[in-house]
């Protein structure tokens, strides 16, 4: 239980870093009242430019990745007992990464949609199931110039990707939860796709 607790409080804190939030403060800027108001990389290219979108998207995925691969390790050190744990313990931490990036206690748990914070994760899980998703996502976004719909057909095939290279069944399902949550959180994206009121990369903002 106690590899468990450090696991899961390291990561929700590590996931809970508002990185958009905070280089947009830096700026004097808050990125939560301009854009699409959403604190993750996506906003942070369109409000702050792509240094900065930049920036924050590679600390986002970082800290998704620091949390499912380097918390377990650290719990079973102190935890010497919970080593037949692992897989079970990355499983815990990445979610606890990507629950503290959408739901950040530093802004009244009002964070992020957890796509590139979820990358990172699954980098650490099964990084050919993240190069399929990221590859896919490129497919899509070259397509359509969409990143909400790139980053919701990545959230697709996650879980059957995970799969596909892993064969873990607890894995498989903890990953189509989290393809969910993401899922979920575009959902005023997904009404504006509907609508035709979504904004392409590189054309003029429409209301939102």
């Amino acid at each position: 239980m106690g590899a468990y607790i450090v696991v899961l409080v390291i990561s929700y804190f590590l996931g809970s870093v508002p990185a958009g939030y905070l280089a947009g403060k830096s700026r004097g800027i808050d990125v939560r009242t301009v854009g699409s108001g959403n604190i993750g990389a996506t906003n942070a290219f369109r409000v702050l430019g792509k240094t900065a979108g930049t920036v924050v998207l590679l600390a986002d995925a970082l800290k998704g990745f620091a949390a499912a691969r380097w918390a377990p390790l650290l719990a079973i050190y102190l935890f010497p007992g919970a080593a037949s744990q692992q897989e079970y313990l990355k499983l815990a931490a990445g979610v606890a990464a990507i629950l503290g990036h959408n739901y950040t206690c530093w802004l009244n748990f009002k964070g992020g949609k957890g796509i590139a914070t979820s990358a990172g994760v699954v980098l650490a899980w099964a990084p050919l199931a993240c190069v399929t998703a990221l590859a896919l996502w490129g497919v899509v976004f070259v397509m359509t110039k969409f990143v909400s719909l790139a980053s919701i057909a990545a959230a697709l095939i996650l879980p059957v990707a995970v799969w596909f290279w892993n064969r873990s069944l607890t894995m498989t399902i903890v990953m189509a939860a989290l393809s969910a949550l993401a899922i979920y959180k575009h959902k005023a994206n997904i009404q504006r796709l509907l609508k035709g009121t979504e904004n392409r990369v590189g054309s003029k903002l429409k209301g939102q």
